[in-house]
């Protein structure tokens, strides 16, 4: 990490820090996020607006002219900023005059007037944007001297996009705070953040490149801004890919749109419950990249109509109160398109439930040769959960027909990256571009290279494909499998790569291992608690026979 890097994160809490006593940390991001959004917009229409003048004095522009009242008509003309994808800020609201106002005993009315007067453009502009920017600063207990700290704090040059083009600033201003906060949130977390390593394996796994992207559990929007760098270093354009999303806090629900905005980005990202009430019933998407809430139980399936067109059979026999991932899995299904794949954060658990409207699902995921590859992740991959997790890999393009992947109908590809990753801190382990290279690179090679000629065939009636069946894919002992659905419905429709790498196969119940030390520390006192009481009965009995 580059010292400037470290600087600029230690000044950017210390910025959060200035919230310490008057706001509980799991709430600072509803006080710091809004206002780097306000400075993006208003940074934005600066930069808009200087481009206008240049136009405005270059001969050799069709803007160009020396009468003033035509400049002053283009410099304060509204549609000229929408045309350029900002808005035109009126002083009141602009990061100068909140900057300038910063030692002022009213900053805090300033700062809510500023929100009220760019809420109101952002409503004009897409009603999906009302609310974002709800006035929070006069009715907190922040005092004004801490307003203003955090203004002046994220006033510093190397936080201005102006100062420095092109370096997407305040979108990593803003994605820094999001994993920071999730750190400080815990496991309240989880709903609205997804590490970053893990995003970005999945994308790297997935390759958007262009399409519809959707993500019913989205979140602050981390999938949608890793497949934007994603499109971006691979040389594609932003215009190619349209977003989707659904989202069921409206708090969350303001994060992800602050958070698209700033990389201007198109969407349309609605608020809901996906599972009970799916905002996009008719939504077929090229790619899903989802992480939604693990095992979530009384989740109220008797609330789907019956017939609901997501499910694979009778709503009794393909749900469970006690569990929604595969209700999740179901969701995803019916929102891909004829060609499209899905990415999906999940439970370990999913992979060997025995529950009926749980395995119901699975067989028939496995039987109708939906699933592409399960990827199982380390532990201490997230912040907000010790529930340990895997990647499910869904795909409708399995047959080959999109010209672009090989057949692979009667395959799944097993991948065990339980080992791999590197401790961050004693906490938090992550991935590292090699170890995403690893596992993209190895699931691109089984899924992407053309069979041997001498191979071609020999799939259907194989029962193992053994190494090397695929041009630049081998299987590697520990690692990596391409196994047949034959061989899976043998293991009775369990998922666990270990089962078919060649590792122990172990059983995984989803239990942290701190919570499991906690219950092993509670038996052993109380066993010893009974070995006492059993030691002094043996002596007293001991007493009577002497």
């Amino acid at each position: 990490m580059a010292k400037a890097d470290i600087d600029f994160e230690k000044e950017l809490w210390d910025a959060a820090n200035e919230l310490r006593g008057a706001v509980s940390e799991n709430n600072y991001k509803n006080y710091i996020l809004p206002l780097v959004f306000v400075k993006h917009l208003s940074e934005r229409y600066e930069v808009v607006r200087e481009e206008l003048k240049g136009l405005l004095k270059d001969p050799g522009s069709e803007y160009y002219t020396i009468d003033k009242e035509e400049i002053n008509y283009v410099l304060e003309d509204r549609d000229e900023y929408r045309s350029r994808n900002t808005f035109k800020i009126p002083e009141s609201a602009s990061w100068q005059y909140l900057k300038d106002n910063a030692e002022q005993d009213d900053i805090k009315v300033k700062v809510d007037d500023a929100f009220d007067v760019i809420q109101e453009l952002l409503t004009g502009y897409n009603p999906q944007l009302n609310n974002l920017l709800p006035r929070i600063f006069v009715r907190s207990e922040l005092s004004p001297k801490q307003t203003g700290g955090i203004i002046n704090l994220l006033s510093h040059p190397k936080f201005s996009e102006k100062e420095n083009p092109e370096s997407d600033i305040l979108g990593r201003i803003y994605e820094y705070y999001i994993g920071r906060f999730a750190m400080a949130e815990g496991s309240g977390a989880g709903q609205f953040f997804t590490p970053g390593s893990i995003v970005r394996l999945l994308v790297e796994l997935l390759e958007p490149y262009k399409g519809r992207i959707f993500d019913p559990a989205c979140g602050s929007g981390g999938m949608f801004v890793q497949s934007l760098k994603f499109i971006k270093e691979h040389g594609g354009n932003k215009k190619d890919i349209a977003i989707y999303g659904q989202e069921m806090t409206a708090q969350t629900l303001r994060l992800c749109l602050m958070n698209l905005m700033l990389r201007d980005l198109s969407f349309d990202i609605k608020l809901g419950n996906s599972l009970l009430d799916d905002k996009f019933p008719d939504l077929k998407a090229d790619y899903i990249i989802a992480n939604p809430p693990f095992n979530v139980s009384n989740w109220h399936p008797e609330d789907l109509p019956d017939g609901d067109p997501r499910l694979f059979g009778p709503k009794e026999e393909f749900t469970t109160d006690g569990s929604a991932n595969y209700m999740w899995m179901q969701t995803f299904w019916h929102h891909l398109s004829d060609t499209g794949t899905a990415g999906i954060v999940m439970a370990n658990g999913a992979m060997t439930s025995n529950n009926k409207g749980e395995k119901n699902v699975r067989q028939h995921m496995v039987d109708n040769s939906m699933i592409d590859a399960i990827v199982r992740l380390p532990d201490k991959l997230f912040l907000t959960t010790g529930i340990p997790a895997c990647l499910f890999i869904l795909s409708r393009n399995r047959d080959g027909r999109d010209g672009t992947h090989r057949e692979r109908a009667n395959e799944i590809l097993f991948l065990d990256a339980s080992k791999m990753g590197t401790m961050a801190s004693r906490k938090l382990r992550v991935f590292n571009d090699e170890d995403i290279n690893k596992i993209a690179e190895t699931y691109h090679k089984w899924r992407n290279a053309p069979l041997n000629e001498d191979e071609v065939g020999t799939l259907s009636t194989s029962t193992s494909l053994g190494t090397g069946s695929v041009e630049g894919y081998k299987d590697i002992e520990g690692f990596s499998k391409a196994a047949t659905i034959a061989e899976v419905q043998k293991q009775d429709y369990k998922l666990t790569p270990g089962i078919y790498v060649g590792t122990e196969a172990e059983e995984d119940d989803g239990i942290p291992f701190e919570e499991k030390m906690e219950g092993l520390k509670a038996q052993l006192l109380e066993q010893f608690e009974k070995g006492e009481e059993l030691k002094e009965k043996i002596k007293a009995n001991f007493e009577k026979i002497v």
